[in-house]
């Protein structure tokens, strides 16, 4: 791998600090010698992701904290020489955990679990709530369960989720989750636990939303910590005919209507007619952790790629950063952005919003019909070990608004091998981030930024994209 180090540490030093007026910087250095310089010299990515988590923490969507990242977020953008910074306010529905989240079989074999709610959990009665618990291998089983079967019961419903390295079992698996509540109650279950959708064998339940259908009355929702639920499977085996009952106590609670909102900023292009490059993350987390990489990474490494490209000269196009709210809860600030610039055509998205670790392939939707700046982008980043692929990108969960518009989309696909060990759990802090894979992130973001923020051309993406993939809801 071709590495420009110490012939452009000077100059990168300084360009990396300079903080005021990044679009007319005179270029230094060429695109391609920035992104090399990069792998071994960026510190933008990290500034970010360790300012955010260490003075702002956990920030869950409508809630104080997410404003104070939004405060905090929109004051880094400016110190680094953003323009048009701004805040762009929306309505929702919060839901906050509370702070009891208790569980325990009573019998046969009494002991306490590990449990946290899914996001926008009914409560149980205060004291909690005590009935049998019914296993379920799988979502198709409780699915396939007769109606009104769980009435009065507890559901417990498990999964096969494995490591990947493209996260893809996320998707196959996390219908416990995302689905799994509302068959439940639907049933007449009057609470469901699911086993943690992740990979790591910490006592951490991964928390995340659910989606309620219009035909369900809302029920105690929870996640088990993995181990708790390979203990409890045992359980089962080893009950035989006996019931296993289990206590649950849940005390979260809606807010009502607060306010969340988007935060954006923009390196403004020479030709601001030319319609902008879109690279997107989100700055909500859970509650449980202060959301390192999950997705505070994802912010430092766009605005730090966008800071880059600007320090090789002003670019064609402009570079709009998009910090989105309430990712977590439902894409929620993807949707109002979109509903917010609908008509404001953009060139092409890009979103990272999966961990730190290294960015291993290459996508587009427009292989087929622009195969040239396809091809340009592909040999460009085969340096830093990223691979070419005939998948067709989708895009991020916040780029709503050039799905909605059919536009050009390019996924830089992030190694998930650690990701669902972290993932929604209290262990996603500071720590887990690798430097060394944060800044080939950041290299391979710097080089792609750089070619599509000075593309003359349209970029044809030959229509309709197709649906995003499961992956990206959270």
């Amino acid at each position: 791998m071709k590495q420009t180090t110490l012939p452009f540490a000077g100059a990168f030093a300084a360009l990396s600090l300079t903080a005021t007026s990044v679009a007319q910087e005179q270029p230094s250095m060429s695109l391609e010698a920035m992104a090399d310089a990069t792998l071994t010299q960026d510190t933008i990515a990290w500034d970010f992701v360790e300012g955010i988590t260490t003075e702002v923490g956990p920030r869950q969507a409508g809630t104080e904290a997410e404003a104070r990242a939004r405060d905090w977020a929109m004051a880094w953008l400016t110190k680094n020489g953003f323009q048009n910074v701004a805040n762009e306010p929306f309505e929702m529905e919060t839901w906050v955990p509370g702070d009891i989240h208790r569980a325990e079989i009573t019998a046969p074999f009494p002991q306490p679990l590990t449990v946290q709610p899914l996001g926008s959990s009914a409560a149980t009665p205060e004291g909690g709530i005590e009935a049998e618990l019914v296993e379920f291998e799988s979502f198709e089983e409780l699915l396939a369960a007769p109606d009104g079967s769980l009435a009065g019961k507890i559901a417990y419903v498990s999964h096969e989720m494995r490591v990947s390295m493209d996260g893809s079992h996320y998707g196959q698996f996390g219908l416990p989750r995302f689905a799994g509540p509302t068959v439940a109650a639907n049933k007449g279950a009057a609470a469901i636990l699911i086993k943690s959708i992740g990979t790591d064998y910490h006592r951490n339940p991964h928390t995340g939303t659910t989606r309620w259908g219009d035909s369900a009355t809302p029920i105690p929702a929870a996640a088990l910590s993995l181990p708790d639920a390979a203990n409890l499977e045992r359980m089962f085996d080893r009950a035989g005919d006996r019931p296993l009952t289990l206590r649950l106590e849940l005390n979260p609670r809606s807010l009502g209507t607060t306010m969340s909102g988007n935060v954006v900023g923009e390196i403004v292009g020479r030709n601001p007619e030319l319609p902008p490059v879109l690279l997107a993350c989100h700055i909500d987390s859970w509650w449980n952790a202060p959301g390192a990489f999950d997705d505070g990474a994802g912010c430092g490494i766009i605005a730090a790629a966008a800071l880059h490209v600007s320090h090789t000269g002003q670019p064609l196009r402009t570079i709009r950063v998009l910090f989105a709210g309430a990712e977590e809860v439902g894409l929620i600030g993807s949707t109002a952005y979109s509903e917010a610039h609908i008509d404001e055509p953009i060139a092409v998205g890009i979103e990272s919003d999966f961990g730190a670790d290294r960015i291993w392939r290459f996508e587009s939707n427009f292989r087929e019909t622009n195969p040239d700046l396809h091809d340009k982008i592909r040999l460009a980043v085969a340096r830093f070990g990223v691979a070419n692929s005939s998948v067709v990108a989708t895009g991020g969960a916040d780029l709503n608004i050039v799905r909605d518009q059919e536009g050009a989309i390019i996924d830089l696909q992030q190694d998930g091998t650690r990701y669902f060990d972290y993932h929604h759990t209290p262990d996603d802090t500071l720590d887990k981030i690798d430097p060394e894979q944060l800044r080939q992130n950041v290299a391979v973001w710097t080089q792609v930024v750089g070619i599509l923020a000075n593309e003359e051309r349209s970029i044809k993406t030959g229509g309709m994209i197709p649906s995003a993939p499961d992956i990206m809801q959270e």
